[in-house]
C-alpha cells in the first residue's frame, strides 16, 4: 500500500479518474491520505458495531423460549462476531493495527452505531432487532458490496447474505408474537414502537448536515446519501408492517402515490446526539462490558503470542 501525507496532484488526478471509470481501488494501490483515513474511520465503527452489537442479544440466548430460538440466536450471534473480524481484517490492509483498532473503541475515541446502546426489554425486541435493524443494515451493506474498496467490497458480500438470514429470522419471531396471544401482540407492537425511531437515525445524518458524506460520495466509498437510503428502507418496511398488522409510531406517515414513496415525520436528531455522545441508555453497560471481556480475555493473547514465539523458535532450529 502507498500512501502519502502531501498528496501529489498528479496521483490524485489519476485516483479520481480511476473512480470515475469505476475501477476498485486495492491495498497496493496509491491513495490519497484522507481516503484512507476516511475508510478506517468507516470500517472500523462498522467493524467495532457488529461486536457491540452481539451484546444486546447474546443476554438472551439462555432466556429464547425454545431451543430452535435459542441454536438460531446462538448462530446470529456468532455471525456477527465474524463480521466484525471481516471486517477487522479489511481495515488492517489500510496499515491500522487491529490493537491499536480495538484500543480506540475501549477508550471512545472511536464510535460504534448508536442503535446497540438501547436495552433489549423483552424477547421480541430480539425479533424486533432482526427485522428493522438487521434490515436497516442490509440496505446500508448492500450499497457497500459496491464500495471503490476491494477488500470492504468483498467482506460485505458475504455479510449480506448472512444479514439476510437476521433479517429473515427477526420477522419470522415478530410474525408469529403478532398472530399469537393478546399479550404477546402487544408485545412485539411495544418493540416496535421503541425500535423504529432509532432504526432510522442509523443511517446517520440528514444530508444537510452528514460531515463526511459529500467526500465518501465524491471517492465513491458510498454510493447514496443518508437519506436515500433511510427512504428505501421505509419504503420497504411499511409493507411488512402492514403484512403482519404492526403500526409504526409516526402520527405523521402518509404514502405519497406521486413519487411512491412512504413520507415520515421529523427524527429527533437531539436524541441521536446524546447517543453517539455517550449519554444513551445503555452507552456506559455497552463500553463496561466490552472493557471487562478485553481484559478477561488477556490470558487467552498472551498465550496466543507464547505459542507463535516458540512455533517461530522450532522454525528457526529447523532451518539453522
Amino acid at each position: 500500500m502507498t500512501v502519502s501525507t502531501a498528496d501529489d496532484p498528479i496521483k490524485l488526478a489519476e485516483f479520481e479518474a480511476r473512480l470515475e471509470r469505476g475501477e476498485t481501488i486495492e491495498p497496493k494501490d496509491w491513495m490519497p491520505e484522507k481516503y484512507r483515513k476516511q475508510l478506517i474511520r468507516m470500517m472500523s465503527q462498522h467493524a467495532h458495531s457488529e461486536i457491540v452489537g452481539m451484546l444486546p442479544e447474546g443476554n438472551w440466548i439462555t432466556r429464547a423460549p425454545s431451543l430452535r430460538r435459542k441454536m438460531v440466536l446462538l448462530a446470529k450471534v456468532q455471525d456477527e462476531g465474524g463480521h466484525g473480524l471481516y471486517i477487522y481484517c479489511g481495515t488492517e490492509t489500510l496499515g491500522i493495527d487491529r490493537e491499536e483498532l480495538v484500543e480506540q473503541l475501549l477508550t471512545g475515541k472511536a464510535k460504534y452505531s448508536s442503535i446497540f446502546n438501547y436495552p433489549t426489554l423483552t424477547w421480541a425486541d430480539i425479533g424486533v432487532i432482526g427485522w428493522l435493524v438487521d434490515g436497516a443494515a442490509i440496505v446500508n451493506q448492500t450499497m457497500l458490496a459496491k464500495t471503490s474498496y476491494g477488500p470492504y467490497a468483498r467482506a460485505m458480500i458475504r455479510i449480506c447474505k448472512e444479514e439476510n438470514f437476521h433479517k429473515r429470522q427477526g420477522y419470522e419471531i415478530c410474525t408469529v408474537m403478532a398472530k399469537g396471544t393478546p399479550a404477546q401482540r402487544a408485545m412485539v407492537q411495544d418493540a416496535v414502537n421503541r425500535w423504529w425511531w432509532p432504526s432510522l437515525m442509523m443511517f446517520g445524518p440528514s444530508d444537510g448536515t452528514s460531515p463526511n458524506s459529500a467526500e465518501l460520495l465524491r471517492w465513491r466509498v458510498k454510493r447514496e446519501t443518508n437519506d436515500a437510503l433511510r427512504q428505501r428502507f421505509v419504503n420497504l418496511t411499511i409493507p411488512q408492517a402492514q403484512a403482519i398488522g404492526l403500526t409504526v409510531p409516526d402520527p405523521d406517515l402518509r404514502y405519497n402515490a406521486e413519487t411512491e414513496n412512504w413520507e415520515f415525520g421529523a427524527i429527533d436528531w437531539a436524541e441521536f446526539q446524546a447517543v453517539i455522545s455517550g449519554n444513551g441508555p445503555c452507552n456506559r453497560e455497552r463500553m463496561a462490558a466490552r472493557r471487562k471481556a478485553h481484559d478477561d480475555g488477556a490470558w487467552v493473547r498472551e498465550a496466543a503470542e507464547a505459542h507463535a514465539a516458540k512455533q517461530a523458535a522450532r522454525s528457526r532450529e529447523h532451518a539453522a
